[in-house]
Protein backbone atom coordinates (compact mmCIF):
# COMPACT_ATOMS: atom_id res chain seq x y z
CA UNK A 1 0.00 0.00 0.00
CA UNK A 2 2.61 2.52 1.19
CA UNK A 3 4.56 1.64 -2.49
CA UNK A 4 0.98 2.20 -4.07
CA UNK A 5 0.88 5.92 -2.17
CA UNK A 6 4.45 7.09 -3.03
CA UNK A 7 4.52 5.91 -6.78
CA UNK A 8 0.82 7.40 -7.21
CA UNK A 9 2.73 10.95 -5.73
CA UNK A 10 5.97 10.44 -8.21
CA UNK A 11 3.00 9.98 -10.82
CA UNK A 12 1.66 12.93 -10.19
CA UNK A 13 4.23 14.66 -9.94
CA UNK A 14 5.34 13.32 -13.42
CA UNK A 15 2.46 13.79 -15.22
CA UNK A 16 2.32 17.35 -14.35
CA UNK A 17 5.59 18.19 -15.76
CA UNK A 18 7.24 15.13 -17.59
CA UNK A 19 6.25 16.69 -20.70
CA UNK A 20 7.88 19.88 -20.26
CA UNK A 21 10.98 18.64 -18.69
CA UNK A 22 11.70 15.77 -20.89
CA UNK A 23 11.24 18.13 -24.01
CA UNK A 24 13.19 20.66 -23.04
CA UNK A 25 15.76 17.95 -21.71
CA UNK A 26 16.05 16.02 -25.37
CA UNK A 27 16.17 19.71 -26.42
CA UNK A 28 19.48 20.25 -24.27
CA UNK A 29 20.92 17.22 -25.48
CA UNK A 30 20.28 17.49 -28.82
CA UNK A 31 22.06 21.31 -28.36
CA UNK A 32 24.96 19.69 -26.27
CA UNK A 33 25.40 17.17 -28.99
CA UNK A 34 26.13 19.76 -31.64
CA UNK A 35 28.51 21.82 -29.09
CA UNK A 36 30.72 18.90 -28.71
CA UNK A 37 31.18 18.74 -32.36
CA UNK A 38 31.88 22.16 -32.60
CA UNK A 39 34.37 21.54 -29.73
CA UNK A 40 35.91 18.46 -30.80
CA UNK A 41 36.56 20.53 -34.50
CA UNK A 42 37.97 23.65 -32.85
CA UNK A 43 40.50 21.80 -30.70
CA UNK A 44 41.84 19.96 -33.74
CA UNK A 45 42.52 22.75 -35.80
CA UNK A 46 43.68 25.52 -32.71
CA UNK A 47 47.04 25.03 -30.95
CA UNK A 48 50.53 26.40 -31.83
CA UNK A 49 51.15 24.90 -35.21
CA UNK A 50 49.26 26.14 -38.07
CA UNK A 51 48.03 22.47 -39.11
CA UNK A 52 44.37 22.74 -40.02
CA UNK A 53 41.72 19.57 -39.45
CA UNK A 54 39.33 21.24 -42.25
CA UNK A 55 42.56 20.18 -44.54
CA UNK A 56 41.80 16.91 -43.26
CA UNK A 57 38.16 17.01 -43.71
CA UNK A 58 38.99 18.24 -47.11
CA UNK A 59 41.27 15.34 -48.60
CA UNK A 60 38.87 12.86 -46.29
CA UNK A 61 35.85 13.98 -48.88
CA UNK A 62 37.30 14.93 -52.53
CA UNK A 63 40.64 13.30 -52.59
CA UNK A 64 44.37 14.93 -52.48
CA UNK A 65 45.86 16.07 -56.16
CA UNK A 66 49.21 17.70 -56.77
CA UNK A 67 47.24 20.53 -57.21
CA UNK A 68 45.51 20.89 -53.95
CA UNK A 69 47.12 22.27 -50.89
CA UNK A 70 46.95 18.97 -49.73
CA UNK A 71 48.15 17.48 -45.78
CA UNK A 72 51.90 17.31 -45.51
CA UNK A 73 53.11 15.27 -43.26
CA UNK A 74 54.08 16.96 -40.80
CA UNK A 75 50.55 17.96 -40.29
CA UNK A 76 49.38 14.61 -41.01
CA UNK A 77 51.78 13.90 -37.85
CA UNK A 78 50.63 16.84 -36.11
CA UNK A 79 46.40 16.17 -36.24
CA UNK A 80 46.84 12.01 -36.04
CA UNK A 81 49.24 11.62 -33.42
CA UNK A 82 49.10 14.86 -31.16
CA UNK A 83 45.67 16.53 -31.44
CA UNK A 84 43.34 13.26 -31.99
CA UNK A 85 44.58 11.60 -28.51
CA UNK A 86 44.45 14.73 -27.23
CA UNK A 87 41.06 15.24 -27.91
CA UNK A 88 39.71 11.77 -27.70
CA UNK A 89 41.66 11.58 -23.87
CA UNK A 90 39.68 14.92 -23.18
CA UNK A 91 36.48 13.96 -24.36
CA UNK A 92 36.76 10.83 -22.09
CA UNK A 93 38.34 12.33 -19.07
CA UNK A 94 35.68 15.04 -19.01
CA UNK A 95 32.68 12.68 -19.55
CA UNK A 96 34.45 10.88 -16.65
CA UNK A 97 34.77 13.26 -13.91
CA UNK A 98 31.37 15.15 -15.02
CA UNK A 99 28.77 12.35 -15.37
CA UNK A 100 30.68 10.78 -11.44
CA UNK A 101 30.14 14.03 -9.97
CA UNK A 102 26.09 13.76 -10.49
CA UNK A 103 26.33 9.93 -9.80
CA UNK A 104 27.99 11.35 -6.21
CA UNK A 105 25.83 14.01 -5.79
CA UNK A 106 22.38 11.70 -6.81
CA UNK A 107 24.06 9.01 -4.13
CA UNK A 108 24.69 11.15 -1.61
CA UNK A 109 21.45 13.25 -1.92
CA UNK A 110 23.76 16.73 -1.65
CA UNK A 111 24.98 18.81 -4.77
CA UNK A 112 27.88 19.30 -3.10
CA UNK A 113 29.26 16.04 -3.31
CA UNK A 114 31.94 15.56 -5.66
CA UNK A 115 34.13 12.51 -6.81
CA UNK A 116 37.05 14.13 -4.56
CA UNK A 117 34.88 14.00 -1.72
CA UNK A 118 35.61 10.30 -0.75
CA UNK A 119 39.49 10.01 -1.97
CA UNK A 120 39.64 8.25 -5.04
CA UNK A 121 40.81 11.34 -6.52
CA UNK A 122 43.91 11.33 -3.68
CA UNK A 123 44.33 8.26 -3.71
CA UNK A 124 45.26 8.17 -7.43
CA UNK A 125 47.19 11.36 -6.91
CA UNK A 126 49.24 9.16 -4.31
CA UNK A 127 49.55 6.41 -6.91
CA UNK A 128 50.94 8.40 -9.52
CA UNK A 129 53.46 10.44 -6.85
CA UNK A 130 54.74 7.11 -5.82
CA UNK A 131 55.36 5.70 -9.43
CA UNK A 132 57.10 9.80 -10.41
CA UNK A 133 59.44 9.51 -6.88
CA UNK A 134 60.16 6.10 -6.15
CA UNK A 135 60.10 4.95 -10.02
CA UNK A 136 63.96 4.86 -10.06
CA UNK A 137 64.12 3.35 -6.91
CA UNK A 138 61.94 1.28 -4.51
CA UNK A 139 59.50 0.83 -7.83
CA UNK A 140 62.28 0.31 -10.45
CA UNK A 141 61.37 -3.06 -11.73
CA UNK A 142 57.54 -2.41 -11.55
CA UNK A 143 58.46 0.68 -13.74
CA UNK A 144 60.21 -1.14 -16.12
CA UNK A 145 57.89 -3.80 -16.62
CA UNK A 146 55.29 -1.51 -17.39
CA UNK A 147 57.09 1.42 -19.81
CA UNK A 148 55.02 4.14 -19.95
CA UNK A 149 52.32 2.40 -18.74
CA UNK A 150 53.81 2.32 -15.38
CA UNK A 151 51.92 6.10 -14.64
CA UNK A 152 48.20 5.72 -15.66
CA UNK A 153 48.55 2.07 -14.01
CA UNK A 154 49.73 3.03 -10.52
CA UNK A 155 47.28 6.01 -10.52
CA UNK A 156 44.35 3.43 -11.02
CA UNK A 157 45.45 0.93 -8.55
CA UNK A 158 45.90 3.94 -5.96
CA UNK A 159 42.29 4.74 -6.73
CA UNK A 160 41.16 0.94 -7.02
CA UNK A 161 42.76 0.27 -3.34
CA UNK A 162 41.06 3.90 -1.86
CA UNK A 163 37.88 2.61 -2.18
CA UNK A 164 38.05 -0.70 -1.72
CA UNK A 165 39.33 0.41 1.80
CA UNK A 166 36.61 2.99 1.68
CA UNK A 167 33.91 0.52 0.85
CA UNK A 168 34.99 -2.31 3.57
CA UNK A 169 35.33 0.90 6.67
CA UNK A 170 31.96 1.75 5.81
CA UNK A 171 30.01 -1.62 5.00
CA UNK A 172 28.42 -3.63 8.32
CA UNK A 173 26.12 -6.61 7.93
CA UNK A 174 25.74 -5.88 4.56
CA UNK A 175 24.89 -2.49 4.66
CA UNK A 176 26.44 0.57 3.22
CA UNK A 177 26.37 4.06 5.30
CA UNK A 178 26.62 6.93 3.16
CA UNK A 179 27.34 8.91 6.44
CA UNK A 180 30.08 6.88 6.84
CA UNK A 181 31.65 6.66 3.63
CA UNK A 182 31.94 10.19 3.52
CA UNK A 183 33.49 10.87 6.59
CA UNK A 184 35.75 8.00 5.66
CA UNK A 185 36.62 9.34 2.58
CA UNK A 186 37.40 12.56 3.91
CA UNK A 187 40.01 10.58 6.23
CA UNK A 188 41.73 8.51 3.82
CA UNK A 189 42.29 11.33 1.09
CA UNK A 190 43.90 13.39 4.58
CA UNK A 191 45.83 10.31 5.02
CA UNK A 192 46.74 10.05 1.31
CA UNK A 193 47.64 13.66 1.33
CA UNK A 194 50.00 13.33 4.02
CA UNK A 195 51.90 10.28 2.09
CA UNK A 196 51.72 12.21 -0.70
CA UNK A 197 53.71 15.37 1.48
CA UNK A 198 56.32 12.62 2.50
CA UNK A 199 56.75 11.84 -0.89
CA UNK A 200 57.23 15.50 -2.35
CA UNK A 201 59.62 15.78 0.33
CA UNK A 202 61.84 13.40 -0.71
CA UNK A 203 61.58 14.50 -4.60
CA UNK A 204 64.78 15.53 -6.58
CA UNK A 205 63.96 18.92 -8.61
CA UNK A 206 63.29 16.57 -11.78
CA UNK A 207 60.95 15.13 -9.93
CA UNK A 208 58.98 18.13 -8.58
CA UNK A 209 58.52 19.62 -11.49
CA UNK A 210 56.68 16.37 -12.85
CA UNK A 211 54.78 16.66 -9.64
CA UNK A 212 53.68 20.08 -10.46
CA UNK A 213 52.97 20.18 -13.76
CA UNK A 214 51.02 16.86 -12.88
CA UNK A 215 49.09 18.03 -9.82
CA UNK A 216 47.98 21.11 -11.77
CA UNK A 217 46.52 18.52 -14.84
CA UNK A 218 47.34 18.54 -18.47
CA UNK A 219 46.34 16.61 -21.64
CA UNK A 220 50.27 17.01 -23.17
CA UNK A 221 51.10 13.18 -22.48
CA UNK A 222 47.71 12.19 -24.61
CA UNK A 223 49.07 9.04 -26.95
CA UNK A 224 47.24 6.42 -28.40
CA UNK A 225 48.88 3.81 -25.86
CA UNK A 226 47.73 5.36 -22.97
CA UNK A 227 44.36 5.96 -24.62
CA UNK A 228 43.71 2.04 -25.09
CA UNK A 229 45.48 1.54 -21.50
CA UNK A 230 42.28 3.48 -19.72
CA UNK A 231 39.78 4.12 -22.32
CA UNK A 232 38.10 0.07 -22.16
CA UNK A 233 37.50 1.16 -18.47
CA UNK A 234 36.23 4.61 -18.57
CA UNK A 235 34.07 3.23 -21.51
CA UNK A 236 32.78 0.57 -19.21
CA UNK A 237 32.25 2.84 -16.61
CA UNK A 238 30.33 5.71 -18.22
CA UNK A 239 28.26 2.61 -20.09
CA UNK A 240 27.49 1.58 -16.81
CA UNK A 241 26.19 4.65 -15.01
CA UNK A 242 22.92 5.18 -16.89
CA UNK A 243 21.48 2.15 -15.84
CA UNK A 244 21.66 3.83 -12.44
CA UNK A 245 19.26 6.58 -13.40
CA UNK A 246 16.45 5.55 -11.63
CA UNK A 247 17.59 4.25 -8.80
CA UNK A 248 19.39 7.44 -8.26
CA UNK A 249 15.60 9.24 -8.69
CA UNK A 250 14.32 6.98 -5.99
CA UNK A 251 17.13 7.52 -3.81
CA UNK A 252 16.31 11.27 -3.88
CA UNK A 253 13.06 10.45 -1.85
CA UNK A 254 15.17 8.44 0.77
CA UNK A 255 16.77 5.21 1.27
CA UNK A 256 13.55 3.51 3.00
CA UNK A 257 11.16 4.62 0.03
CA UNK A 258 13.44 3.92 -2.25
CA UNK A 259 13.89 0.17 -0.95
CA UNK A 260 9.92 -0.33 -0.72
CA UNK A 261 9.78 1.01 -4.38
CA UNK A 262 11.66 -2.22 -5.29
CA UNK A 263 15.46 -0.74 -5.68
CA UNK A 264 18.10 -2.52 -4.33
CA UNK A 265 20.17 -0.09 -2.98
CA UNK A 266 22.87 -1.59 -1.51
CA UNK A 267 23.73 -2.80 -4.80
CA UNK A 268 23.16 -0.22 -6.00
CA UNK A 269 25.65 2.17 -3.86
CA UNK A 270 28.08 -0.32 -4.30
CA UNK A 271 28.05 -0.10 -8.43
CA UNK A 272 27.67 3.68 -7.65
CA UNK A 273 30.93 3.68 -5.94
CA UNK A 274 32.91 1.00 -7.99
CA UNK A 275 31.76 2.90 -11.35
CA UNK A 276 33.06 6.20 -9.85
CA UNK A 277 36.65 4.91 -8.69
CA UNK A 278 36.94 2.94 -12.16
CA UNK A 279 35.66 5.81 -14.03
CA UNK A 280 37.84 9.19 -11.89
CA UNK A 281 40.79 6.57 -10.92
CA UNK A 282 41.60 6.40 -15.08
CA UNK A 283 41.38 9.84 -15.50
CA UNK A 284 43.20 10.79 -12.73
CA UNK A 285 45.92 8.74 -13.99
CA UNK A 286 46.26 10.23 -17.49
CA UNK A 287 45.46 13.93 -17.02
CA UNK A 288 46.18 14.39 -13.12
CA UNK A 289 44.34 16.86 -10.91
CA UNK A 290 41.21 18.86 -12.79
CA UNK A 291 38.81 20.49 -10.45
CA UNK A 292 35.49 21.46 -10.47
CA UNK A 293 34.19 19.84 -13.67
CA UNK A 294 32.95 17.06 -11.79
CA UNK A 295 30.51 19.83 -9.57
CA UNK A 296 29.90 22.52 -11.65
CA UNK A 297 28.74 20.54 -14.87
CA UNK A 298 25.74 18.99 -12.99
CA UNK A 299 24.92 22.02 -10.85
CA UNK A 300 24.81 23.69 -14.36
CA UNK A 301 22.75 20.70 -16.29
CA UNK A 302 20.70 20.85 -13.09
CA UNK A 303 19.42 24.44 -13.28
CA UNK A 304 18.70 23.71 -17.15
CA UNK A 305 16.91 20.56 -17.40
CA UNK A 306 16.48 19.67 -13.87
CA UNK A 307 17.25 16.72 -11.69
CA UNK A 308 16.21 13.96 -13.60
CA UNK A 309 19.03 11.62 -13.96
CA UNK A 310 18.06 9.88 -16.89
CA UNK A 311 18.88 12.86 -19.06
CA UNK A 312 21.58 14.71 -16.35
CA UNK A 313 23.70 11.36 -16.65
CA UNK A 314 24.11 11.56 -20.38
CA UNK A 315 23.95 15.47 -20.51
CA UNK A 316 26.76 15.64 -18.00
CA UNK A 317 28.59 13.39 -20.27
CA UNK A 318 28.56 15.49 -23.36
CA UNK A 319 28.72 18.76 -21.28
CA UNK A 320 31.89 17.75 -19.74
CA UNK A 321 33.50 16.44 -22.63
CA UNK A 322 32.75 19.96 -24.40
CA UNK A 323 33.71 21.89 -21.33
CA UNK A 324 37.55 20.24 -21.26
CA UNK A 325 38.11 20.25 -24.81
CA UNK A 326 37.61 23.71 -24.51
CA UNK A 327 39.56 24.38 -21.43
CA UNK A 328 42.14 22.19 -23.20
CA UNK A 329 41.92 24.52 -26.43
CA UNK A 330 42.49 27.72 -24.39
CA UNK A 331 45.33 26.41 -22.33
CA UNK A 332 47.14 25.42 -25.76
CA UNK A 333 46.50 28.87 -27.58
CA UNK A 334 46.48 31.88 -24.70
CA UNK A 335 50.16 31.28 -24.31
CA UNK A 336 51.81 29.62 -27.16
CA UNK A 337 53.67 28.42 -28.02
CA UNK A 338 53.62 27.03 -24.15
CA UNK A 339 50.72 25.06 -22.22
CA UNK A 340 49.00 26.74 -19.81
CA UNK A 341 47.88 23.68 -17.20
CA UNK A 342 44.29 22.50 -17.68
CA UNK A 343 43.81 22.59 -13.95
CA UNK A 344 44.24 26.37 -13.78
CA UNK A 345 41.85 27.14 -16.87
CA UNK A 346 39.06 24.95 -15.27
CA UNK A 347 39.14 26.46 -11.57
CA UNK A 348 39.89 29.79 -13.19
CA UNK A 349 36.26 29.31 -14.67
CA UNK A 350 34.83 26.85 -12.13
CA UNK A 351 35.36 28.80 -8.75
CA UNK A 352 33.60 31.60 -10.26
CA UNK A 353 30.81 30.18 -11.56
CA UNK A 354 30.36 28.15 -8.56
CA UNK A 355 30.57 31.52 -6.07
CA UNK A 356 27.90 32.68 -8.27
CA UNK A 357 25.50 29.45 -7.50
CA UNK A 358 26.36 30.05 -3.78
CA UNK A 359 25.23 33.69 -4.26
CA UNK A 360 22.47 33.43 -6.64
CA UNK A 361 20.65 31.18 -4.54
CA UNK A 362 21.30 30.61 -0.92
CA UNK A 363 19.04 27.69 -1.10
CA UNK A 364 21.20 25.71 -2.76
CA UNK A 365 20.92 22.29 -1.05
CA UNK A 366 17.39 22.18 -2.31
CA UNK A 367 17.96 21.71 -6.26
Amino acid sequence: MAEQIVAGRIGMGRNASEGDRSARARTVLLALGGFLALTVLFSLTSGASDASALGLVREWLFGSSAGDAALSARDRLIIYEIRLPRVVMGALVGAALAVSGAVMQGLFRNPLADPGLIGVSAGAGLGAVSMIVLGTGALAPLSALLGAFSLPMAAFVGGLVTTLVLYQVATRRGQTSVATMLLAGIALAALAMAVTGVLIFMANDRQLRDLTFWSLGSLAGATWQKIAAVGPVIVLALAAMPFLARGLNALALGEATAGHLGIPVQRLKYTAIVGVAAAVGAAVAVSGGIGFVGIVVPHLLRLMIGPDNRYLLPASALLGSALLLLADAVSRTIVAPAELPIGIVTALAGAPFFLWILLRKRGLLDL
